[in-house]
């Protein structure tokens, strides 16, 4: 195995973008900029976070990530009371005579949407079909009408307007992976949907090797062979980027050599991916762990 040592340690969640990428950022952005929110769906794994955050930083305003989950409701996106707060003022201007004047006020909390919405935020909203739809129609208003309104808040105003500089990209899965819930069309069809799938072996390998700091042909002998178990996966996902950066990244710091024959070796693509291909291929581990074995027997390292 062989460490890039001339390379600073990279930072593993940044995103690395090759032409294609850029490409696709540069499209993004001009969408967004057109006033359209752009969506990202695809498998686990396929880097859509990273690019909604990387296509956020593009448009130099702060950023606020909102994650998806089926709790997540309208006082936790628009805001809520959280408490109270008393003030007490005693005047006694005379000594034997006072008066005292004591006020009670609610203390309200922005949510993160609100937040976002008045302030014209970049928001990415990440994994937002894990979120139950009835929570997601606030985003309804604020694509069709440039309106949030505050249902529920007893707030004075029924909405506030969006701030012109506002934004928001979404990201999700597809609607057979488990906890995600059916979109309603009409968001939807106010969104720029763009697949985003996984990136091709070669392709792959050049990031492992830049974010792991390993040579780019055993970083392609990785990244080669979580190619191939992803190919007995009728479904078309199975093991994703992340499985090969787990690989590569901890072969280099257990000093495990990147060798197909190496039982070290074998036991670590195991141990990170037999279970993503259990329930991929629905056999017994017997013959789930025989995939496995025969794709590391199978990898080569083939020097440029």
């Amino acid at each position: 195995m062989t460490v890039l040592t001339n390379h600073k340690k990279k930072d593993r969640r940044a995103l690395i973008q090759d032409d294609e990428t850029k490409a696709l950022l540069s499209r993004s952005l001009q969408y967004l900029k057109s006033g359209y929110p752009i969506h990202y769906i695809g498998p686990s794994g396929a880097g859509k976070t990273s690019l909604a955050l990387a296509l956020a930083k593009k448009r130099n305003r702060p950023v606020m990530l909102i994650h998806g989950n089926h709790e997540l409701n309208n006082k936790d996106l628009i805001g809520d009371f959280t408490g109270y707060t008393s003030k007490k003022v005693v005047d006694q201007y005379v000594r034997s005579v006072y008066k005292k004047d004591e006020s009670v006020t609610e203390t309200w909390r922005d949510g993160r949407l609100l937040e976002a919405v008045k302030n014209g935020y970049t928001l990415v909203y990440d994994e937002f079909t894990r979120s139950q739809p009835t929570t997601n129609n606030l985003f309804l208003s604020i694509l069709e009408e440039g309106i949030l309104p505050l249902y529920g808040s007893k707030l004075t105003e029924p909405f506030i307007r969006v701030h012109p500089a506002f934004s928001v990209i979404f990201t999700s899965n597809p609607a057979e992976y488990a906890g995600v819930y059916r979109t309603q069309d009409a968001l939807l069809d106010r969104l720029i949907t763009i697949n985003v799938d996984y990136k091709d072996p070669e392709r792959e390998a050049l990031i492992v090797s830049e974010k792991a700091n390993l040579v780019i042909s055993e970083a392609r002998a990785v990244t080669s062979m979580i190619s191939e178990l992803r190919s007995h996966c009728s479904n078309g996902y199975g093991p994703s980027l992340r499985a090969s950066m787990m690989i590569a990244t901890l072969a280099i710091e257990s000093d495990i050599p990147i060798d197909g024959q190496n039982a070290d070796f074998q036991r670590l693509c195991l141990d990170i991916t037999a279970h993503t291909m259990s329930e991929c291929l629905e056999e017994d581990q017997e013959s789930v762990e025989k995939v496995i074995r025969d794709a590391c027997e199978n990898m080569r390292v083939v020097e440029d």
